[in-house]
């Protein structure tokens, strides 16, 4: 349970690109969602989970976990947030665009700033959200700067068919002799393994290593490969417990982040912390392909 992460993605917001989202409430009121929300945290706190991630975009889930942390005052959670999205849909499902992103220094200033008044000492590692190599904080030294200056640790999360470029880039960056990022949060699935290798090299490094979308948004839960579906049969598990305890089975995975939609999920999930490594044969679809696959999900 220590390298088991919860991710809000999916509870603090209505709509999200996730498949299998019939667990969340009918009435997807702000109210409800906190609820729900708060559900799972207590679920997951209570199972052993003690890392939780979020993001400014994550539409309200800094405020809903910030509650919850007010409330039940847990001992040893730590919280990873991200900052470059800013969410911009309403509250509603059917929003035309529902974030925006923008990897500047004054997007960066804003939203430390209500990242930090929500979860203040909670808060250990910050991460510049869906780093990309276009991004141009790449070129932005004070940006860089400002990053190697928090009080916490800087990180980044990657998304898109060249993860591996970003990662190797990224943790290349050093102003005055000090590395800029010290930790990484990447895509890794049985369909997309391709930042494998760059993920081996920053555990080395020392990094700190978390996987996400380890459930490809749903699909290897919805829709699994038949290996996926066959193997978790013949052990009485959901496919999905087979598709987070191959993501535990990486020696450079320090943390995988769940992203369920309410316990039941959650309890499916939390089967793979007592399954072996599976043993199945090669997934992988070609970068492009995936990526190209997940930006045509529907928000729903």
């Amino acid at each position: 349970m220590e390298r088991l992460g919860l991710g809000l993605a999916a509870l603090g917001r209505p709509a999200y690109i996730n498949l299998g989202r019939d667990e969340l409430p009918a009435d997807r009121s702000v109210e409800n969602m906190r609820a729900a929300c708060w559900a799972v945290l207590d679920q997951a706190y209570a199972a052993g989970v003690r890392r939780v991630d979020v993001a400014r975009s994550y539409g309200l889930a800094e405020e809903f976990l910030a509650g919850w942390l007010e409330s039940r005052a847990p001992a040893g959670v730590t919280v990873s947030s991200k900052w470059g999205y800013a969410y911009v849909g309403g509250w509603r499902l059917d929003a035309p665009v529902h974030e925006v992103k923008e990897h500047s220094a004054e997007r960066f200033r804003a939203q430390w700033a209500e990242s930090e008044a929500l979860l203040g000492r909670w808060l250990d590692l910050y991460q510049v959200h869906s780093l990309t190599p276009e991004s141009p904080l790449f070129d932005d030294l004070a940006l860089q700067d400002a990053l190697a200056a928090l009080p916490v640790r800087a990180g980044f999360s990657t998304s898109g068919p060249r993860q591996a470029e970003t990662v190797r880039r990224a943790l290349a960056l050093e102003r005055e002799g000090r590395r800029v990022f010290t930790a990484v949060q990447s895509t890794w699935n049985l369909l997309e393994p391709s930042v494998a290798p760059a993920l081996v090299e920053a555990h080395s490094s020392g990094a700190l290593v978390l996987v996400k979308e380890v459930l490809a948004n749903g699909r290897l839960a919805v829709e699994p490969p038949a290996p996926v579906a066959e193997l978790a049969s013949s052990l009485t598990v959901t496919p999905d417990a087979v598709a987070l305890a191959a993501a535990l089975g990486q020696p450079w995975a320090d943390t995988v982040l769940l992203g369920p939609a309410g316990p039941g999920q959650l309890r499916a999930n939390l089967a793979a912390a007592g399954l072996p490594a599976p043993r199945l044969a090669d997934l992988a679809v070609d970068p492009e392909v995936y990526w190209a696959d997940r930006g045509a999900l529907a928000w729903a």
